[in-house]
């Protein structure tokens, strides 16, 4: 079983194919993001119109290497522009399962879904072919490992073992969202550790901070090219529905993690009568402003916090010792001291009090990191080494070259995937699904207002990470207003059941978020998981035999369901 989900700021210093199932504790990212330009281009040739049919998936080498044997990647072309109405038409799909029963092709299905323009764009696809017996073979499931961000088939082929139940009965399908991965990867033309994702990095002043997110938004412009325009879960939506007709799929079966249970709900809402079975695991919010989402984040990564310090007074040789209540003022006090007077590193590299947050953050995504962590903390208390806390999430060294080396593969535009894509795409997402920042013409003055306000309610719901989550009510400043129709979601008629799986120790989706989608969805039923960590398909058994009963058998009682820690 692969390692419990790491967040997006330690995923954006991996390599490509870092295994993921993430969605940021860092609601979006804030700072300047460096400029330089990525080569890249979009599949601009008009291809097949998908009202005309013949919306296929081109078959070729996966761009990921190793790959598990019998995996296979492609691309499938959509439109780059949807139009306002796209995504409402009717579609046609062949028998369940078909082209998938024995992995040796894909059917290819039409949709009237239309566009206002020629200009396509190339999604990457991957499938596992099931390995059981061809007659109780199900079709395709669909999986999303989060973010927004995570490349689709780079997760799947570091470690398919962890789906091997439902590969038994399903076809794994996944892929990289516009805008991410080899999917026309967005980018700032940036190193990653440039982003200003803590607080400490972004510029000092109201009026630089606001000078430095209007000019990171129009160097993303730039660098990214016609897709950024584009990007969003609406779109991506949109983009996995096409993705159902080409593998032959009357409806869609589905497990999205963190990110991705915002894209299926998505999904949902625009297409309830073409969705199947769905399971999303680390529920995301659909209706919480900006400002409510960070100061929530907050005051669930101090609850994970919190969990984290009541285990460790019961450990041997806890640094913080046995009392909970002062461990959680030494932590704050370690933060506060490392803002005034980083340490010092080889090379010049310093380490901050929010490198210590970053760390903490990472380690709190699963508990079987909790011991690295109260390992890590002890070292930098007891010695001032950071080392254990850089290597949970705190800055790191450039990346090496061959970490951006160029792969082949089908729909490889012959670029590398940018080193800062995760964290490019992470913004881009996240402001064009929210509707409450648009290019305005806020001043410094403004600025300092509003962070003045916030701040207070911040450090009361957490004084460790508030000031870091206060950051991000600024980030989509400078770019344009996003949509408002995840907001508008409310009960869509037609929707199936849907099982819903929240952790109450979960540091970025809180548990409150199931609660509250499942009110927005509907038909839904709680799968509620008494642990810590970030989702807990991969953590619990219970979880797992839940998910995998419903996803396979189809049957699913009512009423909140629940799954013990440890279990």
């Amino acid at each position: 079983m692969p390692p419990d989900p790491v967040p997006a700021r330690a995923r954006a210093r991996t390599r490509t194919g870092a295994r993921t199932l993430t969605r940021t504790p860092n609601r979006i990212a804030v700072g300047v993001i460096g400029a330089a330009l990525v080569v890249g281009t979009l599949a601009a040739t008009p291809g097949p119109d998908p009202a005309g049919g013949g919306a296929g998936i081109r078959w070729g080498k996966c761009p990921e290497r190793p790959v598990p044997a019998g995996m296979r990647c492609g691309t499938l072309d959509v439109p780059l522009d949807y139009g306002p109405a796209a995504g409402t038409g009717t579609g046609t799909g062949t028998a369940r399962g078909t082209g998938t029963a024995t992995g040796t092709g894909i059917g290819t299905a039409t949709t009237k879904a239309t566009g206002p323009g020629k200009a396509r764009l190339r999604i990457a696809v991957a499938m596992l072919p099931a390995t059981g017996p061809a007659a109780k073979r199900l079709g395709s499931l669909v999986l999303n490992f989060g973010g927004p961000g995570a490349p689709g088939v780079a997760t799947l082929a570091a470690d398919p073992a962890a789906f091997a139940e439902l590969n038994k009965r399903y076809a794994l399908v996944v892929f990289d969202p516009r805008g991410v991965g080899h999917s026309e990867p967005v980018t700032c033309g940036g190193d990653p550790q440039e982003t200003g994702e803590t607080a400490a990095s972004a510029p000092v002043g109201p009026a630089a901070q606001l000078a430095a997110l209007r000019a990171a938004a129009k160097r993303c412009a730039l660098d990214s090219g016609p897709v950024l325009p584009y990007i969003g879960t609406v779109n991506a939506a949109r983009d996995l529905d096409l993705l159902r007709q080409a593998l032959g799929e009357k409806k869609l079966d589905y497990l999205g993690f963190s990110y991705g249970t915002r894209l299926g709900s998505v999904y949902a809402a625009l297409f309830p009568r073409r969705s199947g079975r769905m399971v999303f695991d680390g529920v995301d919010t659909l209706s919480e402003p900006l400002t409510e989402q960070a100061l929530v984040s907050a005051a669930a990564q101090q609850r994970a916090l919190d969990n984290f310090l009541v285990w460790c007074a019961h450990q041997d040789g806890c640094v913080y010792g046995t009392n909970t209540r002062t461990a959680k003022e030494k932590v704050q006090a370690l933060v506060t001291r490392l803002d005034a007077e980083p340490l010092t590193g080889e090379g010049g590299l310093r380490f901050t009090g929010q490198d210590v947050v970053a760390a903490i953050e990472t380690a709190l995504y699963s508990k079987k990191t909790w011991p690295d962590l109260a390992d890590a903390l002890a070292l930098v208390e007891r010695n001032g080494d950071p080392v254990g806390l850089m290597q949970l999430g705190g800055p790191t060294e450039p990346p090496p070259p061959d970490a951006m080396d160029a792969v082949d593969g089908v729909g490889d535009t012959g670029a590398p995937v940018p080193a800062d894509n995760s964290a490019a795409a992470l913004v881009a997402v996240n402001c064009a699904d929210d509707p409450d920042r648009g290019n305005d013409k806020a001043s410094p003055a403004d600025i300092a207002r509003e962070l003045a306000a916030l701040q207070p309610l911040f450090l009361a719901a957490s004084p460790v990470f508030g000031p870091h989550q206060l950051m991000t009510v600024l980030s989509c400043y400078g770019r344009p207003a996003g949509t408002d129709f995840i907001r508008r979601i409310d009960r869509p008629a037609g929707i199936p059941r849907i099982l819903l799986v929240g952790t109450r120790g979960d540091p970025a989706t809180p548990y409150e978020w199931t609660e509250e989608t499942a009110k927005r969805l509907g038909n839904t039923v709680i799968l509620d998981y008494k642990g810590d960590g970030h989702t807990a398909y991969l953590a619990s058994r219970c979880v797992q035999g839940y998910v995998d009963h419903f996803l396979i058998d189809g049957r699913l009682p009512a009423g909140t369901r629940s799954c013990p820690a440890g279990e």
